[in-house]
């Protein structure tokens, strides 16, 4: 047998394999109630206008739309896409976005053009995983701040960032998500946002905004973007798999055109460009006013489903100091924490064998940490699974506690 580990970048040996995509494995056995991946409800996507929009492109450009495209993306989309963002107060023109394929590139790129070996890199604490993947892959050494519930505690931040100036090191980049937080689902109050663009400024420093929920508001107000509030110092990534469609594989990176433009250089070296048919099929259904219309139905769709799993958890769930869940106003997840002597990696093989699954919080921590807290899906399962789910899941807990598996509790 050849080793082939001596053959390997040092990259490649950094890099370490989704936890959420392995544990998905596990979850697909038939019976399990899985809330653990991020996965959008299939039964609200637009098959039929999808259809029609397939069809219309393929008779009016057919030829275009089968050919390679440029790297920067279908110049159409990303003035499309730039009137989108100026309706939400970011002042961008199409030369400062590029078309990726999905958020999850832009999160690629952009640990590409930013990461050398051993660079600090910023985030909260808990942060998404897909993050953490992509960075690491980089050799970054991340560094997580903890959150409370107005999100990124910006006075923990400022500190962190003062110690490592102590030891002559600067951060490359603060990672985000300000808006429903995966996993935590927290939103960033502006108070916050304001601080954490202070800091930026007081030590020339980059945010990266990740808003691949931003659209998915059920209630409460809309707080202004990073990116809306400094169009400078910020890089936004965005992502149709949350709103729209994930198997198209599209998104956008919008910002300073230098930095743009740096990440048009590094995607030409991985995929050329993204799918220039889907890219036709996502303007045309852009143009014709048709998201704006789906996102209602979404919204719609998963309050409904936040607010169900919300009552299941009081209903369900032992009466335990300690244990808590957040009650987000948007996206697709919430944060559950256990009592401090509870592990939700140790828990999980028991929630397998009552055939229901989370994510284990550990996945989330760049730096360690979460052993007692998991994250849960609510837009994926039904009302009728969210209900079993939650039961097997109180089940679990007071098995583990000794406590009452119906006691009810206020988070």
């Amino acid at each position: 047998m050849i080793n082939y580990e001596p053959f390997f970048s040092h990259n490649a040996k950094a890099m370490k394999r989704s936890e959420i995509r392995e544990l998905l494995k596990l979850t697909a056995k038939p019976g399990i109630i899985s809330f653990a991946g991020g996965l959008p409800a299939p039964d609200l996507f637009p098959v039929e206008e999808i259809k029609e929009m397939s069809r219309i492109v393929m008779e009016r450009e057919g030829k275009t739309a089968l050919q390679y495209g440029p790297t920067e993306g279908d110049t159409r989309l990303r003035e499309e896409l730039a009137k989108m963002m100026q309706k939400d107060g970011v002042n961008v023109t199409s030369n400062n976005l590029l078309i990726v394929t999905s958020s999850q590139q832009g999160l690629d790129l952009t640990g590409k053009i930013f990461i050398d070996p051993g660079d600090v890199v910023m985030t909260s604490r808990p942060t998404y995983v897909g993050a953490i993947q992509a960075f690491n892959t980089y050799g970054a050494r991340m560094i997580g701040i903890e959150q409370d519930d107005e999100g990124t505690q910006t006075a923990l931040l400022e500190a962190e960032i003062d110690k490592l100036g102590a030891k002559g090191l600067k951060p490359k980049f603060i990672y985000e998500i300000p808006d429903f937080q995966n996993p935590s689902g927290i939103t960033m109050t502006l108070k916050r946002r304001k601080e954490l663009l202070r800091i930026a400024d007081k030590y020339d420093l980059v945010i990266v905004e990740d808003s691949p929920y931003r659209q998915l508001r059920f209630e409460g107000k809309t707080e202004p973007s990073l990116l809306g509030m400094n169009s400078e110092r910020v890089l936004g990534l965005y992502t149709f798999s949350k709103i729209l469609l994930p198997g198209f594989r599209l998104g956008w990176m919008a910002g300073p055109n230098e930095l743009i433009q740096k990440a048009v250089t590094a995607k030409q070296s991985v995929d050329l460009c993204s799918p220039p048919f889907n890219q036709a099929i996502l303007f045309e259904y852009l143009n014709r006013g048709l998201l704006h219309k789906q996102i209602d139905i979404i919204i719609k769709a998963y309050r409904e489903k936040r607010d169900f799993m919300l009552a299941m958890l009081a209903k369900y769930m032992p009466k335990l100091p300690g244990l808590k869940w957040t009650q987000p106003q948007g996206g697709l997840f919430l944060w559950v924490t256990l009592p401090e002597d509870m592990d939700a990696g140790e828990m999980f093989h028991s929630a397998i064998e009552k055939q229901v699954a989370y994510v284990v919080g550990t996945a989330f921590y760049p730096d360690g940490g979460g052993r007692n807290s998991f994250r849960m899906n609510f837009s994926y399962s039904s009302h009728a699974e969210i209900e079993e789910g939650v039961k097997r899941l109180g089940q679990v807990v007071a098995g583990w506690k000794g406590g009452s598996e119906n006691a009810i509790m206020t988070p």
